[in-house]
Order: structure tokens, then C-alpha cells, then sequence
């Protein structure tokens, strides 16, 4: 019986890996680890130490990465700190207008924010189309990673 409901709490964190991959607010690749942790440990699944350590390796880099990336595009693009700090505030508002502000607010806050600090409008586009780029990489690298680890937790569990 308890396998059962390792198994479901497995599926359960799988579906909210790739969820969490999309909102900012929840942990992707966290909760698809956790998810692959769950169906090792009961009888439906058996991963290799080798694997688990690799899976348990790309969810740290990855999350990692996700807080480096978007000012990593901000800073490329000639972004200054006020475009990293205006993209965050914009993340933090754009949760609350649902998909579509959390893709455009980074980008908004950005350019608000590089406005603020150097009264140029190209400039400040530029650095806000580097937070947009660099969120939505680490967007695709979290998806990766939680799609891998959801690929390995079915093939697993089926075979």
C-alpha cells in the first residue's frame, strides 16, 4: 500500500516539476528529484547510485542557474544593476497578472528600471530584452532538466 502512495506522490511531483519549471514561485527540478527519490525508494523503481547522484548533480546546477541567468542576459546586453533589480521587481509583480506578466514583467521591470538610470530609451530596451532573453533560458533549462528527470521516472516505472 505505501508503494502505491509513493508512486502517486512521485507522479504528483513530477507534474508539479514541470509546473514549477513555468512559475517562478515553485522550485522545478527540485520537486521532479524529489519525485524520482520517491519512486527509487519504493518497489516500483530502482535507480543506479551512478544515476541519482547525476539527476541530484543537474537539479543543483540548474537551480543554480536559474538565479545567474537572467542577469547574466541583463548584464550581456549592457544591463546595469538597476535593470537586474527593476527585472526582479517585475518578476515579483508579474506573478500576480498570471503567464503573461511573468514573461513580460522581468522585461518591463528591467527597462524601467535602466530608464531610471540612464535616460535612453535603446538602452534601456536593449538591457530589458537581455532579462527576458536570459529568464526565458533559464526557463528552457529547468523544462530540460524536469522533462529528463520525468522521462527517466516513467521509463523506470514501466519497465
Amino acid at each position: 500500500m505505501s508503494d502505491y502512495i509513493l508512486l502517486i506522490l512521485g507522479i504528483l511531483l513530477m507534474i508539479v516539476g514541470i509546473i514549477g519549471c513555468l512559475v517562478p514561485v515553485l522550485p522545478g527540478p527540485p520537486f521532479s528529484f524529489l519525485g524520482l527519490i520517491l519512486l527509487h525508494i519504493s518497489r516500483f523503481g530502482h535507480f543506479s547510485t551512478p544515476t541519482l547522484i547525476t539527476m541530484g548533480v543537474i537539479t543543483v546546477v540548474v537551480t543554480i542557474m536559474d538565479y545567474i541567468v537572467p542577469v547574466w542576459g541583463t548584464r550581456q546586453l549592457g544591463g546595469s544593476k538597476y535593470g537586474t533589480r527593476g527585472a526582479t521587481v517585475g518578476l515579483i509583480i508579474g506573478l500576480f497578472l498570471g503567464p503573461l506578466g511573468i514573461i513580460l514583467g522581468p522585461l518591463i521591470g528591467a527597462f524601467v528600471g535602466e530608464m531610471l538610470f540612464k535616460d535612453d530609451i535603446n538602452y534601456a530596451l536593449k538591457a530589458g530584452f537581455g532579462s527576458l532573453l536570459g529568464f526565458l533560458t533559464g526557463i528552457g533549462l529547468k523544462l530540460a532538466a524536469s522533462f529528463i528527470m520525468t522521462f527517466y521516472f516513467f521509463k523506470e516505472w514501466i519497465s
